[in-house]
């Protein structure tokens, strides 16, 4: 059962290594098109009316923001299909990239995409052993009957096994949030803020800030401070940490630490997705503490954003913005400092050690 999990933390970098440069590429491409709209006043440059400006750099930023974006949606189907070939190689990535695309398509997050990528794998790993065909018939296995029943299997079980019970507690969440809208400030704040730097733009977190954002249409801002606060501290923090003990990670983690800081400057909290897969039982729950502790700290101290933007761009329009800055500040460099303490330098761990 060790070597099980061991394994499994290895099919898991296997995706994260895979998944890292699309990432970039499109942390990079979407950092460039907002921060440039910036100057021009635009800061929802994503918004679908800037496709028609009749500014030329404006329409051009619209649709390097608009290819940025498309690079980053494909980072579920990425990890699961690269999970997947980890597992049983070549014959695993369709039903992988396919399963791994309908958890994105379902809301289920990134835990859906690693559920995705081990079902594709081990199913298609089954198949490819238990299914012996005669000799001139072998190859048959592994060009039709691996990809097509690898990718029928796996994608019915998403959709009806892990699909739906997520999609379920996304819609318990978004009531619960709502029906906690006259509670008291600084709680409310810090429950959103944990569930936002819980799964990192999954169900939980597309609860929370899509309740967050809906509420702003009846004038109510302290959810949406929170959730916008929560949304950039987590790729903030780990990026500092990789910053601050370059001896705690490997090159491919450094490498995610740099995209994590811009993707979480502009607003992209799944900059932190490979570090909460690659330790997720440490990376998560300290993400949650750090993100309800700068949510919490931004509305205690009374900062107000009363606009559905997270990145810097939009900061100097929030109210009391440098103690809103400050507390982004404060849970950033929690979430690196509790990073760096619990982790043990790369030539000191062992084999499922992290």
């Amino acid at each position: 059962m060790k070597n099980f999990f061991i394994d499994l933390k290895r099919h898991f970098l296997t995706g994260i290594s895979y998944m890292i440069p699309m990432v970039i590429a499109g942390a990079v491409i979407m950092g460039i098109a907002r921060i440039g709209s910036s100057f021009y006043g635009v800061v929802d440059i994503w918004d679908a009316s800037h496709a028609e400006s009749s500014h030329a750099l404006i329409k051009l930023f619209h649709t390097m923001d608009g290819i940025g974006g498309l690079a980053l949606g494909l980072m579920l189907p990425f990890i699961a299909g690269f999970i997947a070939f980890s597992i049983i190689d070549r014959p695993g990535i369709v039903p992988g990239f396919v399963a791994g695309l309908l958890a994105k398509n379902m809301n289920t997050g990134f835990l859906g995409a690693l559920v995705a990528g081990i079902l594709a794998g081990y199913v298609v790993k089954f198949i490819l052993e238990k299914m012996q065909l005669p000799d001139f018939a072998a190859g048959i296995t592994a060009i039709f009957l691996a990809p097509v029943l690898g990718t029928l299997v796996t994608c019915l079980l998403m959709q009806y096994v892990v699909g739906v019970p997520l999609a379920g507690i996304n819609k318990a969440f978004e009531l619960w949030l709502t029906s906690m809208t006259g509670t008291n400030k600084i709680v409310l704040a810090a429950i959103i803020g944990g569930m936002v730097g819980f799964d990192l733009g999954g169900p939980v977190n597309k609860a929370a800030v899509t309740t967050a954002m809906a509420l702003l249409t009846s004038g109510i801002t302290t959810p949406n401070t929170a959730a916008q606060v929560a949304i950039i501290v987590p790729p903030i923090g780990l990026g500092i940490a990789t910053l601050l003990s370059k001896k705690k990670y490997d090159e491919s983690m450094l490498e995610a630490g740099k995209s994590s800081i811009l993707m979480g400057l502009v607003g992209i909290s799944e900059g932190a997705i490979p570090f909460a897969i690659e330790s997720p039982l440490r990376v998560i729950p300290i993400n949650v503490i750090g993100s309800a502790l700068a949510s919490a700290l931004a509305v205690m101290f009374g900062a107000n954003n009363p606009a559905p933007i997270s990145g810097f761009y939009g900061w100097f329009t929030v109210e009391k913005w440098p103690l809103y800055v400050l507390s982004i500040f404060i849970g950033a460099l929690f979430i690196a400092f509790a990073n760096i303490l619990l982790r043990k330098p790369v030539q000191e761990l062992v084999p499922g050690q992290v």
